[in-house]
C-alpha cells in the first residue's frame, strides 16, 4: 500500500503540481516528458530510451493490472520487460490503482517502484501538465517534498551521454544461424533482440562505441537509445566506415538518427517529442500508412539529407522524419519501433526485409 504523504512536482519555470507519494520516497529530477499510451507501463518504465527522464503517463488509471514476475528465456532475455531495470527517474500519474487484478500480475506497481528505488507521484492533473509541456516543450523538473525549495539548477540530461549510461559494457552473443548480425547497443529493447534471434541469425551485441568494423558480419543493426545523438560521435564515425561498404544496415529510433548523422544530415530536438502507441506514419511516395509506437525526443532534418539518401517514412501528425534509406545501397532505418511491446506491430515486417538482405 502506498504512502499518502503529500509531495509536489516542480517545473523549471516554477509551476507546481501537488500530489501524493508512492513508490520509493526520495527526491529526483530530470527532463519531464509525457506518454499517451493506454497500456504498457511495465514495458515503458523499463525502456532504456527513458534514461534521464521523469515520465508523465496521460492515461488516467495506472497500476490496475499490477506488474508481472520477471521471467528469462533460454537466452537470458526477459520475457516481460524491455531491460533489466526501470530507467525513468520518476513517474507522474493521475490515479494510482491500489488494487490490481491480472492473471499474470505478481506485485503492485508501488512495490515494484520501491524495489527499483524510483519515486512516483499520483493525484496530479496530468491533462494540465501535458498541456503545459505541449505549449512550452519538454521541461526540466523535480519531484520533492512540499517543503522542498523551487530554487536550484537542474542538470539537463540531454547534455550527458545517456547512451553511454545504458549501453552494454562488453560484447555478448545470442542465437545461432548462418548469418551474423552485429547489434550496436545504444540502449536496445529486449524485444528487438528477440525479433532478430527469432529470425535465425547469430546476434553479436556490442557497446555503442565499439569498433564493429574490425570483426566479420553480414548485417549491421543500430538500436534505439536515449538522449542526444550529437553526443554519440564514436558510433557515427564507425558507421561512416561501414557505409563505405555494401553490407545491409538497419537502424531503429536512435539508430535512425545516428545513420542520418553518419550520412551527413543534421538532427534536432523536438518540442515535446513523440511518445505513444498511436503515431501514424506514411511510407514515402505511397498512400500506405501504419500505426506505430514511438519514444524519442530528437528527429532527423530531412532537408539536410545528401543526394544519395531519401526519407523512408513521414509522420502524419507533424510531417517530421520517420526513417531514411539509401537510394542504391541496402541501408535503411525507422524512427518508430517496429518491434513494439505492448504494440502495435504493424511494421514488424521491416525485420524480415533486413534479414532478407543478408
Amino acid at each position: 500500500m502506498q504512502s499518502d504523504n503529500k509531495i509536489k512536482l516542480v517545473l523549471e519555470n516554477g509551476l507546481e503540481f501537488q500530489g501524493y507519494s508512492f513508490g520509493y520516497q526520495k527526491s529526483t529530477d530530470g527532463e519531464i516528458v509525457f506518454n499517451t499510451a493506454m497500456v504498457g507501463y511495465p514495458e515503458s518504465l523499463t525502456d532504456p530510451s527513458y534514461s534521464g527522464q521523469i515520465l508523465c503517463i496521460t492515461y488516467p488509471i495506472i497500476g490496475n493490472y499490477g506488474v508481472p514476475e520477471d521471467q528469462l528465456d533460454s537466452y537470458g532475455i526477459s520475457k516481460v520487460f524491455e531491460s533489466g531495470k526501470i530507467h525513468v527517474r520518476g513517474l507522474v500519474i493521475s490515479c494510482y490503482s491500489k488494487n490490481y487484478s491480472h492473471w499474470d500480475s505478481a506485485k503492485s506497481l508501488d512495490k515494484w517502484l520501491k524495489e527499483n528505488k524510483i519515486p512516483g507521484i499520483y493525484g496530479v492533473d496530468t491533462r494540465h501538465l501535458t498541456q503545459v509541456l505541449r505549449e512550452n516543450g519538454s521541461m526540466l523538473g523535480k519531484i520533492v517534498p512540499l517543503s522542498g525549495g523551487n530554487k536550484g539548477k537542474i542538470a539537463d540530461p540531454n547534455l550527458e551521454n545517456q547512451v553511454d549510461i545504458v549501453s552494454c559494457k562488453k560484447p555478448s552473443v545470442y542465437g545461432k544461424g548462418s548469418k551474423r548480425v552485429v547489434l550496436v547497443d545504444c540502449g536496445v529493447k529486449n524485444n528487438i533482440l528477440r525479433c532478430l534471434i527469432n529470425r535465425n541469425v547469430e546476434v553479436v551485441r556490442v557497446p555503442w562505441n565499439y569498433d564493429f568494423n574490425k570483426i566479420a558480419w553480414d548485417g549491421l543493426f543500430i538500436s534505439n537509445g536515449p538522449g542526444n545523438p550529437q553526443l554519440c560521435t564514436e558510433a557515427v564515425e564507425n558507421l561512416k566506415v561501414a557505409m563505405k561498404g555494401d553490407k545491409p544496415i538497419f537502424g531503429i529510433c536512435m539508430g535512425n538518427q545516428l545513420m542520418a548523422r553518419a550520412a551527413g544530415a543534421k538532427t534536432y530536438k523536438l518540442k515535446y517529442g513523440h511518445r505513444s502507441h498511436n503515431q501514424p506514419v506514411r511510407l514515402s511516395g505511397t498512400d500506405k500508412c501504419f500505426i506505430t509506437s514511438q519514444n524519442h525526443g530528437f528527429a532527423v532534418d530531412d532537408s539536410t539529407l545528401g543526394k544519395d539518401w531519401e526519407p523512408l517514412f513521414v509522420n502524419m501528425n507533424d510531417g517530421t522524419n520517420e526513417g531514411i534509406r539509401h537510394k542504391k545501397k541496402p541501408f535503411f532505418s525507422a524512427q518508430f519501433h517496429p518491434e513494439a511491446t505492448s504494440g502495435p506491430t504493424d511494421t514488424e515486417f521491416l525485420f524480415d526485409q533486413f534479414i532478407n538482405l543478408l
